[in-house]
């Protein structure tokens, strides 16, 4: 080889050399950064998002998601409009709420998949206290934190019941199971598989509680949906679809085999009890997804006059500065295809 070639190829092994640093970042570049707040701290249903993301189908579609704890639907509404956060999964009421109070605030939150078809809110009593059906409430003392969701969507639970002459009792979430068994309050509202298993957790039989269900009795109101700020929406759609597919790679994964899905939430937090994360899991899969309006909308999708009919149950139990519109609140455009949300097929009931 002449010394000629020799001098080129050295030249070319230089400039790769060079050019090697910047080919990881280039590389890494090309991976959409998620960052994405839950409704609660982690437990089982957490297993939704968890288990897709430590399987890699987060990866697989360019995404680098990062998944915190959250404190409520309310406060993970705020932080993904306030921009701290650019997806999140909430409460439909919650984000229905702070579109209509907040007109023109910028960067409001849209859902653009709907998990929890059915609200988990429930009211909870334990059957020596004689409430058996929603009649009994009358007149009784309940008990929640004020920013519950079944607390704040009450009164349509009450108009569809008639019931009347309630008073509210308010505490922190750890005490409200707590208060109940002691007979501070008659009965509590709650998610139906968190504050069932909490008061199992405080000794009470499962035979000895009581659950009020709201779909059960009149109130077909959604539950949970997967929200994404405006700005990183409009910057982003590509982003947000395979966000939306890898979610629902992982909720079949889910369905298949919960226990594996409770596991990636005591990988995250090791304080965790793994089988009691397993039955919560299972518990909030039966209650708001596999359920039978689910199959009936499409896992993910909406029934627009449903959603239309929250909205005014929403706009008038709230008495928000404005009417809630649908519209401004729901984005189904980005949904993986039908074929894809069929999640039914593999569930194990």
């Amino acid at each position: 080889m002449s010394l000629l070639n020799l001098s080129r190829r050295h030249a070319l092994l230089v400039a790769v050399a060079a050019a090697a640093p910047l080919l990881t970042p280039l590389a890494y570049a090309q991976e959409i950064p998620i960052k994405f707040q839950l409704d609660w701290r982690f437990e089982g249903p957490a297993a939704l998002f968890l288990l897709p993301a430590a399987k890699g189908y987060f990866k697989d579609e360019k995404l680098n998601v990062t998944i915190d704890a959250g404190s409520g639907s309310g406060a993970t509404v705020t932080r993904v409009a306030s921009g701290a956060y650019d997806m999140g999964f909430a409460d439909m009421s919650a984000l229905m709420e702070f579109t209509a109070n907040n007109p023109t605030a910028p960067n409001k939150p849209v859902a653009v998949m709907m998990v929890y078809n059915s609200t988990p809110a429930a009211v909870l009593a334990l059957k020596k206290s004689g409430i058996k059906t929603p009649a009994d409430l009358n007149n009784k003392k309940l008990g929640a934190p004020v920013f519950d969701a079944g607390r704040k969507t009450f009164p349509i639970f009450a108009k569809a019941n008639h019931i009347n002459g309630v008073t509210w009792t308010s505490m922190d979430p750890p005490l409200r199971e707590t208060m109940l068994v002691r007979g501070d309050i008659d009965a509590i509202t709650g998610f139906s598989f968190t504050s069932l298993l909490n008061l199992e957790a405080r000794g009470v039989k499962t035979e000895d509680i009581v659950v009020l269900a709201y779909p059960d009795y009149g109130v077909k109101m959604y539950g949970n949906a997967i929200i994404v700020g405006e700005e990183f929406l409009k910057k982003n759609p590509e982003a947000v679809k395979g966000f939306l597919r890898a979610f629902t790679k992982g909720m079949k994964d889910v369905i298949a085999d919960p226990k594996a899905g409770a596991a990636t939430v005591k990988a995250r937090d090791g304080i965790v009890n793994e089988e009691l994360e397993t039955r919560r899991l299972k518990l909030a899969l039966d209650a708001t997804v596999l359920t039978a309006d689910a199959k009936a909308e499409g896992f993910g999708n909406i029934s627009g006059p449903r959603l239309s009919l929250m909205a005014s149950q929403v706009s008038d139990t709230y008495a928000t500065k404005e009417r809630v519109n649908p519209n401004a609140v729901w984005n189904g455009t980005l949904l993986p295809s039908a074929a894809e949300r069929n999640i039914f097929p593999a569930a194990k009931k």
